[in-house]
């Protein structure tokens, strides 16, 4: 999919829309109904995945409780809409004391300590569990994800759900990107996920906010269906 080169501070799109709603105030009308439609479909699309995936929640959930000792889900701190933090729902997918564990490794290991830094991600994390690594792979770990969806802090399709030290790294374009909320699945997913340099998952990010539509959401949620499916080489470690 091509990446949208084109960038916006918070600062042109607020002009933007100033202008807009001064002269075209129709466009405002547009604005707020496509927000609902997005919202009718978040909640109608999430109450049908988790009423129709319950039987495979609880298989998972059986395995990741005997996988290791230690939570089910795991409630790791991201940054939503306008700054907002909250606790993005994920199966556990490694063992206890992770951070712990992630401190000593890097401490230990400058070649892992510069991945980390680089993607904020392990290729090979020895934390990981049996299950955490298929569950990683085809992404359901991320299932539990839907219940932040319904509670309004997450949309079905969005931009990634970053920690609180990947904003620096969005520059100037950190609070385009902020102005809508975290998807659980979005273009990076569909896009090559970790195998794609930090910078094209930026420019993936703000390509999303600016050409978000209804359509987009569902063609992306019909290719994530497709990763899904076929993980393989789809960039999910």
């Amino acid at each position: 999919m091509t990446v949208n080169n084109r960038f916006y501070s918070l600062e042109r799109l607020n002009r933007r829309r100033r202008l807009s709603h001064a002269f075209y105030p129709h466009k405002s009308a547009q604005l707020t109904s496509s927000r609902i439609a997005k919202r009718v479909f978040d909640i109608c699309f999430s109450l049908l995945v988790l009423a129709l995936g319950c039987p495979i929640y609880l298989l998972l959930a059986a395995c990741v409780y005997i996988s290791s000792p230690g939570p089910i889900f795991f409630s790791h701190q991201r940054v939503g809409r306008n700054r907002r933090s909250f606790g993005c729902i994920k199966f556990r997918t490694m063992v206890p004391n992770a951070d712990r564990k992630l401190r000593e490794m890097l401490e230990k290991s400058p070649q892992m300590r510069k991945e980390f830094e680089e993607t904020f991600k392990l290729k090979n994390d020895p934390r990981i569990t049996w299950i955490g690594k298929f569950l990683r792979v085809s992404s359901l770990d991320e299932l539990p994800q839907f219940v932040n969806v319904l509670k309004g802090e997450m949309s079905v399709v969005g931009p990634r759900p970053l920690v609180k030290d990947e904003l620096s790294r969005y520059g100037e374009e950190i609070d385009y990107v902020l102005s809508v909320k975290p998807g659980v699945t979005g273009l990076w997913q569909v896009s090559g996920r970790n195998d794609i340099s930090y910078e094209d998952r930026v420019k993936l990010d703000v390509s999303y906010v600016a050409k978000r539509s209804l359509a987009l959401d569902i063609v992306l949620v019909l290719k994530t269906v497709g990763v899904m499916v076929l993980p393989k080489n789809n960039g999910a470690y």
